[in-house]
């Protein structure tokens, strides 16, 4: 494991309230006691939160040297053929960055979006000309202001934009954006294929090659087994499971294979904490 690799949870454990914390600044505590260095704060539903609590929240992490990401609203849909809702996509981007920064934070992860009737190809197309300018925009609005790194995420839905292909196109040419690279739901598309050191070397070598050896060595990643069926992501598991993967034993050696330094989200479903502390123990090993 790099010195400098990042790994914690997505939110809170069940354990995190089970020990009577209730909010998210009293994280950074609760996580010490896991050895853990990283935390995804989730503004899935939409963005709602005081500079007050910003600021509360960015104090209790830098003092605890924990690196805290955000995911971003869930409604971005960069392959929409709508103006109003890719500047809404804008927006929720835009605020996402904003709010990040104002938690201590940099990385900000983002959903590519969804087919909405078209073909995967006029999707992409749309998405890779639309990304390119909520980039022009940041330009504009943010320029060298912020400090902020976009990870856009696979996904794990057959009518979703993307696969690590689709998000490899929409980000190659920029470098203030990186891959999230979500394992779980890459082993829902492709239906239980990750399995192998081999399986996820593929993926981690066709991510150094589009993106170079910097950017490709401090990738996001999400973590966690998922069901899935006939459409794709179901819902998400715990490590308990033993039917459905994927298993993080052979990413861990690919990871340090390759000497890479990559921030490491779990997203197991309620055991997210305990989870990554095993990842970590993995890596170490």
């Amino acid at each position: 494991m790099n010195d400098i690799t990042r790994i914690g949870p997505s939110g809170n454990s069940a354990s995190f309230y089970a020990a009577g914390y209730k909010n998210t600044f009293q994280a950074p505590k609760y996580l010490k006691e896991f050895g853990l260095n990283a935390y995804e704060y989730s503004f899935g539903r939409g963005i709602n939160m005081t500079d007050e609590m910003a600021k509360k929240i960015e104090t209790a992490f830098s003092e605890a040297d924990i690196q805290l990401s955000v995911h971003a609203p869930y409604y971005t849909n960069f392959a929409s053929k709508d103006s109003e809702k890719i500047e809404k996509t804008f927006g929720y981007v835009l605020e996402s960055i904003k709010i990040a920064n104002k938690m201590g934070g940099k990385r900000v992860v983002v959903h590519p979006g969804s087919l909405t009737k078209q073909t995967r190809e006029q999707a992409l197309d749309n998405a890779i000309k639309n990304f390119g300018g909520l980039m022009e925009l940041l330009d504009r609005e943010i320029g060298d202001s912020i400090d902020y790194l976009l990870c856009i995420e696979t996904l794990g839905k057959y009518g979703q934009i993307g696969t690590l292909d689709e998000v490899l196109a929409m980000i190659k040419p920029f470098e203030r954006v990186t891959a999230c690279i979500d394992f779980g739901h890459i082993n829902c598309m492709t239906k239980g294929s990750l399995k192998t050191e081999g399986d996820y070397e593929r993926l981690i070598e066709k991510t150094f090659k589009e993106l170079g050896d910097k950017r490709a060595k401090g990738i996001h990643i999400h973590f966690s087994k998922i069901m899935y069926g006939e459409a794709g992501e179901i819902r998400h598991l715990t490590f308990e499971d033993t039917e459905y993967g994927p298993e993080f034993e052979p990413l861990a050696k690919v990871l340090n294979r390759y000497s890479m330094n990559p921030v490491i989200i779990c997203e197991s479903k309620g055991t997210m904490a305990e989870d990554a502390k095993t990842m970590k123990e993995i890596l170490l090993s």
